[in-house]
């Protein structure tokens, strides 16, 4: 598997360029801002984009979603709770800033559905509590999940925001993370990639 991380935008959330050796096909998970270098990794990696895959519908984590999917003409997807969030520009305007451009959500995203990216399967784990339809893509096979904001190195996602919770985000890590093996790389919405084992014994939150 592929792995190309991208720390974007005011607060260097992480978007991930991820794909198949084999097939060379991929996808970008989380273009929150600077849409050029994002389409940059995508060119030095040599991946076909086939979708645009979003975690969660904050500003920081879809803002460049519109243009890569214009570039690149691949399908977004993101789970339908979120796309109140989606259409209301991610929130941005929540914190004085302006909202980007939003593209049309092409998949509906659920739980256990799967998205094939050449040999690989991301399944979706529906993982609400920072957002209401806040979703980590799972990759059995390559022991990897990509989480967004639900759980961190040494850390979990923030509650405060509208539509957040403190009880749901903590089920949500219990019966859907720390249910996976311990040696499961995390690539976390900010900050550096952990493992399940880690933060399982060592995050103060746990």
């Amino acid at each position: 598997m592929i792995v190309k991380t991208v720390p974007v935008g005011m607060t260097q959330a992480n978007c991930y360029i991820v794909g198949c050796k084999e097939t060379k096909l991929g996808v970008i998970i989380d273009p929150g801002a600077e849409g050029e270098r994002i389409l940059e990794g995508v060119e030095g990696s040599g991946l076909k984009i086939t979708h645009v895959l979003l975690t969660h519908a904050h500003f920081d984590h879809m803002g460049a979603a519109d243009e890569v999917v214009k570039a690149t003409g691949a399908r977004l997807a993101l789970h339908p709770d979120d796309l109140p969030l989606l259409n209301a520009g991610g929130g941005a305007t929540f914190f004085g800033l302006p909202s980007a451009p939003v593209p049309d959500a092409d998949i509906r995203l659920a739980a256990d559905q799967e998205i094939d990216v050449g040999d690989l399967t991301l399944r979706v784990l529906h993982t609400p509590g920072h957002t209401p339809g806040h979703v980590a893509f799972y990759e059995p096979n390559e022991g990897a999940v990509f989480d967004g904001d639900v759980l961190f190195a040494q850390g979990i996602g923030r509650t405060d925001l509208p539509g957040g919770s403190y009880e749901v985000l903590m089920s949500s890590i219990q019966e859907n993370l720390m249910t996976l093996p311990d040696e499961t790389l995390v690539y976390s919405g900010h900050g550096p990639a952990t493992t399940i084992g880690r933060e399982r014994t060592a995050n103060p939150w746990l």
